[in-house]
């Protein structure tokens, strides 16, 4: 059988991947395809660079609408990146009539409803393993291995660059600023880390996979998003000795509860921020640059997908495992092909009437406070009663010096020389709206001399 031939847009880091695992593993792949998956051409802005990357036999152009008019080519794969021209790109091939495999999670977060309804009019399949988690097949179980179950929630490490910094400032007790520069220096972490830091490649990835886990649309702008780049090494040192960890979490959750006006409210919660997590938890435990994705169904319970979350080969194994998918299903009835997001077009539309993404003031998750406070009589008590006049219940209290955990005892406020402890609380669960109100009340007393530090905490039971 003639082999499938694929074009490809952009041979950078992936690209390379790509290229070199499926010249390595030809004979494999083919048996396991059922025919040969050949990149017959390359563009490339480089297109000398890309020459040496691919060597003779593969045609390698500047213009990448050039890939989508050949006629031959069955498969674009785009890895150029960004919302832009790659939007454009990728659109133009689904309207040529070309399947696409793109590892472009921000494309798909902000604009897969479109892309996706266009390859479903077009009868031809957009593929996007390696958009989340790198090598490490979570949209497979999400779409194929986990329907049976109904989905209740997930949380993962989905950032490798903000958790090799998280794992650095707890070994090393440093803090971000510092272990920044040596991330960048090591090149986890771009010159421009702030997707990464601020957590939006995390949102864009917990974006997609909300959608596939629940049958929503993609609602990147929906989502709430929050980085690390406030954590200390204050915070991380005291959440390790309460037997927390503190991890960078894109969490996605089913929920239906009273909210505060008495009424049921029901929804999806699709959230990224710092996370306290018991240190018991398998997920507290990943280190460094792996990413690690835990997914809670109703009938086969927590299930733990573990690995490299970025790199070529990695992420090529990703791409290249969509390749085989499309090869395998390239002459079956559109209809009858697994649905870009799981669920089949007629049961998103009920989906996207029933199941409304969450604002955050009606999540509800228990709470890490930590307020730097004047050392007298009294404080304490003010801070408690605001919190049960609110109706939040306090799981656990604790003093520390101010300078146990490295603090400098003081402030340029004016507060230098004030004799200072810091409080930490530990909450049960509460309504996020009513903690904001909470905190404003605590940020207003004159004993409190310091912004409150605020993380959410997760016990992933």
């Amino acid at each position: 059988m003639k082999p499938i031939q694929v074009g490809l847009l952009g041979i950078g880091t992936v690209g390379s991947g790509v290229f070199n695992v499926l010249q390595r593993n030809q004979e494999e792949i083919r048996r396991r395809a059922g025919r040969g998956i050949e990149i017959t051409m390359v563009a490339d802005l480089d297109v000398e660079r890309a020459k040496k990357v691919v060597g003779e036999g593969v045609q390698v152009v500047s213009d990448a609408r050039a890939v989508i008019a050949n006629p031959d080519i069955d498969i674009v794969i785009e890895l150029i990146g960004g919302y832009g021209i790659a939007k454009a790109l990728v659109l133009e091939a689904i309207a040529a009539g070309k399947h696409v495999v793109t590892a472009n999670k921000a494309l798909l977060a902000v604009h897969g409803t479109e892309i996706f309804a266009a390859a479903s009019a077009k009868g031809v399949m957009v593929a996007f393993e390696a958009a989340v988690a790198g090598g490490i097949p979570i949209i497979k179980a999400l779409r194929e291995g986990l329907t049976a179950n109904r989905i209740q929630w997930l949380a993962g490490i989905i950032n490798g660059t903000t958790n090799f910094i998280l794992s650095e400032m707890r070994d090393k007790g440093l803090d971000f600023a510092v272990v920044l520069k040596e991330a960048q220096r090591l090149g986890y972490a771009e010159a421009d880390p702030t997707f990464d830091i601020e957590g939006v490649d995390a949102a864009h990835k917990a974006t997609i996979m909300s959608a596939i886990a629940f049958g929503i649309p993609v609602q990147f702008d929906k989502a709430y998003v929050e980085g690390i780049t406030q954590l200390s090494a204050t915070d991380i040192k005291y959440a390790e000795q309460l037997g927390y960890r503190i991890k960078l979490l894109g969490i996605t959750k089913r929920v239906e509860r009273l909210g505060a006006d008495g009424k049921v409210v029901g929804g999806i919660e699709l959230r990224v921020h710092p996370s306290l997590v018991p240190s018991k938890r398998l997920i507290a435990n990943v280190e460094g640059a792996m990413n690690a994705v835990v997914v809670q169904g109703d009938a086969v319970g927590a299930t733990l997908y573990y690995g490299k979350g970025a790199g070529s080969e990695p992420t090529a194994s990703a791409v290249i495992a969509d390749l085989v998918d499309i090869t395998r299903l390239h002459t079956v009835d559109p209809l009858n092909r697994v649905p870009h997001l799981a669920f089949q077009p007629h049961t998103l539309d009920q989906a996207m009437s029933e199941l409304p993404v969450l604002p955050m003031s009606e999540v509800v998750t228990s709470y890490y406070l930590r307020l730097r406070v004047a050392d007298q009589a009294g404080v304490l008590a003010k801070v408690t009663g605001i919190l049960a006049t609110a109706g939040i219940s306090i799981d656990a209290v604790l003093q520390r010096e101010a300078d146990e955990v490295g603090g400098e005892g003081g402030a340029a406020d004016g507060t230098r020389g004030i004799p200072q402890t810091d409080l930490i609380i530990l909450t049960h669960d509460t309504r996020e709206g009513t903690m904001n109100d909470a905190m404003a009340q605590m940020q207003a007393l004159p004993t409190v001399l310091e912004s409150i530090t605020r993380i959410r905490k997760e016990e992933l039971n």
